[in-house]
């Protein structure tokens, strides 16, 4: 089998491979890695690639398979981590000089069950400094480009991730997601992101575990692997107050999408607090809401007022960077994101009071959101409004809709999911199409709080009338 094969081969094909003898660990690890140095000179997907960490968790996986043990879920499989993620024993740089030289003592919790279940780590991925942008770049390392156009961003903060699901660098990826970060370059590098209920995978890293809005979660090719690696990561933990007093439903049966949609009712929506898109993106989208109808589903217009939630995101956001970072500013001066020193001298002028109607806000918006399902069992939108915008975009210019001048990023590309990050629900983006150019669109499908399973199974659905898993760019 070639590298090519094994790199894009599914999770769940891997695992049958390796405990049927088909494949070793140790061959599908190395496969990966030769792939991963091909791909980081055209795209630049890594920060780390941790080749001598990832050949000895591929030994031990395969002297586990050779011996006759117990297996782990995931035995054998790679992956990787976005660098904003802590890994034992494995550079975390935060894509920051100030801890360019940083190596945890310990993995963040779903990293230690995702390699407690016998996942290979292959290497950390890239993100702008602290994730602070829908663009990947950082002064340690440069810009990552998107696979299916290099004059394009791969979207961001989860960059890196996205490219290295893309191109079959290994079927699983974490990212993070704190206003769109993992949907944003899963919709514009083709592949699947998921950001899960608040609290569904618990999250030791964020500095605030009560207001956090920050998810850490996967990216992956496909929604079955996505609903394996949600179901291994996820479940309660006493870092994360949200993480506590949770059951996990069957997130692994429900991303088979077995059956159909019949008796779901679901709403779809062009807008949400925006009131643009580009053309050609609308009609991909349009056109995918009716599959769910063929599915069985009962579609309708979900039209509602609702405001920009930027305005909620943006103080809240800005002022934490500013209290986290202000010392980190200092030391690094011009070596740390020119961006990133921007928007935290406006968080240095966000006030208390300011903070606190952001919070009061984003109880509001949770019980609007929650309130919508009383009528409707999902809600899909678009992603973006746009395929990829160009890589060396600034990300607080405006950018342009069919030749015309919208807004900035936050506000005109990707309106559609920081709301469901200050209210917590789980959202998952698919691909639906491609432009005349080649450039993949993606649709988001968000459900009710808890309702992860109801999500993935709806997604695997979409998926099975309108794969997209062969399409492989040409890098």
């Amino acid at each position: 089998m070639s590298d090519e094969d094994l790199g894009f081969m599914t999770a769940v094909e891997a695992v049958r491979r390796i405990r049927a003898k088909e494949i070793s660990p140790v061959e599908l690890t190395d496969a990966v890695l030769r792939r991963a140095e091909a791909v980081q000179n055209a795209c630049n997907a890594f920060i780390t690639i941790s080749d001598d960490v990832a050949r000895s968790e591929a030994k031990r996986a395969e002297d586990a398979v050779m011996a006759g043990n117990d297996l782990g879920p995931l035995q054998g499989v790679p992956f990787t981590v976005k660098d904003l993620v802590n890994t034992a024993d494995v550079k975390t740089t935060f894509g920051s000089h100030g801890f360019a030289a940083n190596v945890p003592a310990t993995d963040s919790i779903g990293i230690a069950r995702l390699r407690a279940a016998g996942a290979v780590l292959i290497g950390k991925t890239t993100t702008p400094e602290f994730g602070h942008k829908p663009m990947t770049e950082a002064p340690l390392f440069g810009r990552t480009l998107n696979p299916w156009d290099l004059t394009r961003t791969s979207g961001g903060s989860s960059g890196g991730a996205g490219v290295a699901a893309a191109t079959g660098l290994g079927p699983l990826h974490v990212g993070t997601d704190g206003g769109g970060s993992t949907r944003i370059p899963a919709a514009a590098c083709g592949v699947v992101g998921m950001k899960q209920t608040l609290g569904r995978i618990p999250h030791d890293m964020t500095s605030d575990s009560f207001g956090c809005m920050s998810f850490i979660g996967p990216i992956t090719r496909t929604v079955e692997d996505c609903g394996l690696m949600l179901d291994v990561m996820a479940g309660p933990h006493p870092s994360d107050v949200h993480s506590l007093g949770r059951d996990n439903p069957d997130l692994i049966g429900a991303a088979r999408g077995d059956g159909d949609l019949m008796d779901i009712k679901i709403g779809w929506r062009r807008y949400l607090g925006n009131d643009r898109m580009e053309a050609e993106t609308q009609a991909l989208f349009e056109t995918a809401v009716l599959v769910f109808a063929d599915l069985g589903a009962d579609l309708e217009d979900h039209v509602t007022d609702f405001e920009s939630t930027l305005q909620h995101w943006a103080p809240l956001t800005f002022s934490l960077w500013n209290a986290r970072f202000t010392h980190l500013a200092e030391e690094l001066g011009e070596k740390m994101s020119e961006t990133l020193r921007f928007w935290m001298e406006e968080g240095d002028s966000v006030t208390g009071v300011e903070v606190q109607r952001a919070i009061e806000a984003r109880t509001h918006l949770f019980r609007e959101i929650e309130s919508w399902f009383t009528d409707i069992d999902l809600l899909v939108t678009p992603t973006l409004t746009r395929p990829a915008i160009d890589a060396d975009h600034d990300p607080r210019e405006p950018i342009m809709l069919d030749n015309q001048t919208a807004d900035v990023p936050r506000a005109s590309w990707y309106p559609y999911t920081h709301p469901f990050n200050l209210s917590g629900h789980p959202a998952i983006t698919v691909p639906c199409g491609f432009t005349s150019g080649g450039l993949p669109v993606g649709l988001q499908i968000v459900g009710p709080w808890l309702a992860d399973a109801k999500v993935l199974h709806a997604a695997a659905c979409f998926e099975r009338a309108r794969p997209w898993a062969d399409r492989r760019p040409a890098v």
